[in-house]
């Protein structure tokens, strides 16, 4: 429910009943104006006078009267100095003001934390180790890598002497080739050669589609010496039937998604593991976060009724109660890999046996990863990413940007909705590129737009700028960039009520810096398209703050334009708006103190979304415009309901404007005349 004390309209019974007694037509051409801005403010180019309410005439006879020419004069022009300044003539919603209303923004102190970091690179070669020269010569000359990094010194040797290794290591540390180089020296060694009917050698576990992509490449450059071992890749999305033939001929380091091998063990009767010596699952955390441990287990069920002898590697950026679990059910006598500053420097003391601990309080982050976080009201969360985006364009070295959502609707919502509006204002010769990636897309696509990205010198991936639900989850997304020694940054974007969350990282040893959001939306200042067009002889174009308002309220007007353009862009938004409180309300419990619905205000919220008010009954609208598409089966009208869920879901959706009163409550003071309150 919004909060009260925001609402700009009082809640007395005297006023409730002199606004009910008032025509129609005034309370609703009342109810379309909105407070400018500040008086120090300029208003948009966008903004405009509200339309007078039209004159009726009177019918010619007794009480007529005509207009005098003084009067039809000064009409004239008046209506000539409204074309002058709206010169499309065309009508326009004013919007209410992005700098006002706002919470205040807290003060952010950066924690004193000593973060937790890994050398990346050790002074090590690939020679040094006991490897076919070939395979050395691949890792130089195809990989371009002459030395190991920290985490491929500790782990190759181990897993080269047969053990089972767990390792824990950053994200972008170099895991796969401290999996995957072990596995090539050991296959292309086994005698008689391996041949590709013989089935899967080797099964690598990995919990996404792209990830198996990549690994799958990795395993590919690695194997180019060794051209009698073939590899094969796994996943959703893919047709089975083309992948069971793939299976007929024989695939011998097989790659897979959980669900997907799965999938096949149940329904393809000639794939096997009696020949399996090894098992890897990488990002061990990310596939039981993604709900997969039902799915692991079952497949080391399959493949302990087959094979019996084989060593097994779990790798993990972090190391939670699942992943401990997920150990002693598939480790035998392990050794654990750990590369951090607090663990043994030489190799002896950091490859140990020891058991699985808790998830530990910290989290070893790269060193060369910039972390910043900026707290923005909700109004201006929209207009500070699209700023910060169009900013990091105007560099001369455009970057290359991932930025996350909680659901595939605000991917989709945002990919459009910047791809309309943005685009259009980047360079002609060098436009921004927008690429979208999430689950409710073809495999093709998917993989489509993977590939494109990876291989483009620039672009925005649209994958949250929310919070992540964990820290761990923070590792991995911050995980995407500064890998293997590159220079990377980070951004997190939150709202005054989550400032908390800093917090919370700092008592993982998480640092981050903070970022204001005046230095965001000051990029806006260089973006022409911005610039408010003033009638001659009026007052010069402001500077300084003031012009960055003024531009970051045109950028939201944009933004609100093309969202009102029609009805159907308008529900679109909606369902964005509905996906975001639905994830909002998906935060695990320890976390509610700081992500709660509660603490929304969802007028507020709606601007992000291009809105102009939250709009009431939000989802009874999106039933019932899907109802009409035809998509939305109608419900039963036996089945019971939760007691007051809809009004619950309705006054929680309440827009900052309205005026505290539920429709079914206005109706009926409306005909009774009485004031009694409904809230």
């Amino acid at each position: 429910m919004a909060d009260l004390a925001s609402l700009r309209v009082p809640f007395s019974g005297c006023w409730r009943c002199r606004y009910l007694l008032q025509p129609t037509g005034k309370r609703r051409s009342k109810a379309v104006k909105r407070k400018l801005q500040d008086a120090g403010e300029e208003p948009s180019s966008k903004r405009l006078t509200p339309a007078p309410v039209p004159d009726i005439k009177p019918k010619p006879g007794k009480g007529a009267t005509t207009e005098s020419s003084q009067q039809k004069t000064k009409k004239k022009r008046n209506s000539g100095k409204e074309k002058e300044e709206n010169p499309k003539g065309r009508s326009s919603v004013k919007t209410s003001s992005l700098f006002k209303n706002n919470p205040d923004i807290p003060d952010i102190e950066r924690p004193n934390v000593k973060q937790l970091q890994e050398e990346v690179f050790s002074s090590d070669s690939f020679a040094d180790l006991d490897l076919h020269p070939h395979l050395v010569s691949t890792i130089n000359n195809v990989l371009g890598m002459a030395r190991m990094t920290s985490v491929q010194k500790m782990t190759i040797p181990a897993l080269l002497l047969g053990k089972d290794t767990m390792v824990r290591s950053q994200t972008g540390s170099g895991k796969t080739l401290a999996y995957g180089i072990p596995v090539v020296q050991s296959l292309q060694g086994v005698t008689p050669k391996i041949q590709r009917s013989d089935g899967p050698y080797a099964l690598v576990l990995v919990p996404t589609r792209e990830l198996a992509l990549q690994s799958f490449s990795t395993i590919q450059k690695l194997l180019k010496p060794f051209t009698w071992i073939v590899p094969g890749v796994l996943m959703g999305g893919e047709k089975r039937k083309s992948e069971k033939a793939r299976l007929r001929k024989g695939i011998n380091i097989l790659i897979s998604t959980p669900g997907r091998l799965l999938d096949h063990i149940k329904s393809t009767k000639n794939i096997h593991f009696r020949l399996v010596r090894w098992l890897v699952v990488d990002e061990a955390d990310r596939i039981l976060d993604l709900g997969f441990e039902k799915d692991i287990t079952a497949i080391l069920n399959a493949l302990n009724s087959q094979c019996q002898e084989r060593q097994n590697v779990l790798l993990s950026a972090t190391l939670n109660q699942g992943v401990t679990r997920l150990a002693d059910i598939s480790l035998h006598d392990p050794v654990s890999v750990t590369v951090a500053d607090d663990s043994p420097c030489n190799e002896k003391d950091a490859v140990k046996p020891e058991a699985a601990t808790e998830e530990p309080r910290s989290f070893a982050m790269p060193g060369q990863l910039h972390q910043h976080a900026v707290v923005v009201p909700s109004k201006l969360k929209l207009v500070t990413l699209a700023a910060f985006i169009l900013g990091k364009w105007k560099c001369k070295r455009k970057p290359k940007m991932i930025v996350f959502f909680a659901s595939c609707e605000l991917v989709e919502f945002h990919f459009t909705l910047f791809g309309r509006v943005l685009i259009p204002q980047t360079s002609k010769e060098d436009p921004a590129l927008f690429l979208r990636l999430h689950g409710n897309m073809k495999q093709e696509e998917r993989t489509e737009v993977f590939e494109q990205f990876t291989q483009a010198d620039a672009g925005v991936l649209l994958c949250t700028y929310n919070a992540p639900v964990s820290a761990a989850d923070y590792i991995h997304r911050v995980g995407r960039t500064a890998r293997l020694g590159a220079q990377g940054s980070s951004l997190l974007v939150l709202i005054p009520s989550e400032a908390e969350y800093i917090q919370t990282l700092a008592g993982h040893k998480i640092s981050v810096s903070e970022m204001k959001m005046e230095d965001v939306l000051s990029g806006l200042l260089m973006e022409d398209f911005l610039k408010i067009k003033r009638v001659e002889n009026k007052k010069a174009e402001s500077s300084g703050p003031q012009a960055m308002r003024e531009r970051a309220t045109v950028l939201q007007t944009k933004f609100e334009d093309y969202v009102h353009a029609s009805p159907d862009t308008a529900l679109w938004a909606k369902k964005a708006l509905q996906s975001y409180i639905r994830s909002y309300a998906t935060y695990p419990k320890s976390m509610k103190h700081i992500f709660h619905v509660r603490s929304l205000h969802l007028g507020h919220v709606a601007k992000s979304f291009g809105l102009r008010d939250a709009p009431h009954n939000l989802s009874q609208q999106l039933t019932g415009s899907l109802k009409k598409q035809g998509k939305v089966k109608q419900k039963r009208s036996d089945r019971q309901k939760k007691p007051g869920a809809k009004q619950r879901f309705s006054d929680l959706l309440r827009s900052e404007f309205a005026s505290g009163l539920s429709p079914k409550a206005k109706k009926k003071l409306k005909n009774s005349g009485n004031s009694e309150e409904s809230t």
